[in-house]
């Protein structure tokens, strides 16, 4: 280990503490009224959240419904990147001919095709999950498609040399390449896809955790607002978690961090 990095534990008691001091420094913060009325309570917060879990056990339904939307954006823009990212990356005359299209396309402000889906799908998840899509499937689509312009010329020709068909060239090359490419978007792709699902939400839905917070800022009730940003947050983190862990799993012949300069 380098001197200038940190243990695991220490580096987890740094992080520990510095989301204490931001707490305390909320709470110190919130005992102003005119502050407390912009940014809440945490102690207020926290109850909110309880409630929600505990006390009512009323947020599972909309928390269910936003999740659901959330992971079927996630999976079918993934699935629709990957496959046309690799398909335009492999077509040279296809991507000189697509390219301006899908540049604008991707220019497209998506919020504008909130209640054009609204009028395809209705109000309910669909129209949500279409509208994530959108977010998804460009942050993935570009990536795969940067992963396999960028295969090495000579790593190509070699593999020809040996023998290797188109199909093996995709599997053993082309795939391999764009997969760290992937998973670098995906990380960006789930905090895109709980974007998209909670401001379809609030465009037009009777349930969900968008729909909650669209209702309190009715309201004026910003600690339930700041509920429910909080709980967004952690299922966020939750599912980023898992695209690490499935990165893991499956980048094993790649080398760990400090790892790439051992001999």
């Amino acid at each position: 280990m380098k001197s200038d990095e940190l243990s695991r534990p220490v580096l987890r008691t740094l992080q520990i503490a510095l989301l204490a001091a931001i707490l305390l420094a909320w709470y110190w913060a919130s005992l102003n009224q005119n502050i407390a009325f912009f940014f809440g309570r945490p102690l207020e917060v926290a109850q909110v959240i309880w409630a929600w879990f505990v006390t009512d056990a009323s947020v599972y339904r909309h928390l269910w419904i936003t999740l659901s939307e959330t992971v079927l954006a996630f999976i079918i823009g993934t699935v629709g990147g990957l496959g046309f990212g690799l398909w335009l990356g492999l077509s040279r005359g296809a991507s000189a001919l697509l390219e301006p299209y899908v540049t604008a396309a991707n220019s497209m402000p998506r919020v504008i095709l909130a209640p054009i889906f609204a009028m395809w799908f209705g109000l309910g998840i669909w129209s949500k999950v279409a509208l994530a899509v959108t977010l998804v499937f460009f942050i993935v689509f570009f990536n795969v498609y940067r992963g396999v312009r960028e295969v090495s010329p000579t790593l190509l020709d070699n593999a020809r040399m040996l023998g290797a068909t188109r199909r093996q060239l995709l599997r053993h090359v082309y795939i391999p390449s764009a997969t760290s490419w992937v998973f670098s978007s995906l990380h960006t792709s789930v905090g895109l896809a709980f974007v998209g699902a909670v401001v379809g939400e609030y465009l037009g839905s009777a349930a969900g955790v968008g729909y909650l917070i669209l209702q309190a800022e009715g309201t004026l009730d910003v600690n339930t607002v700041f509920a429910g940003i909080v709980v967004l947050t952690i299922f966020a983190l939750l599912l980023d978690g898992a695209v690490s862990l499935a990165e893991r799993r499956l980048l094993v012949w790649q080398p760990g961090p400090g790892e790439s300069g051992k001999t």
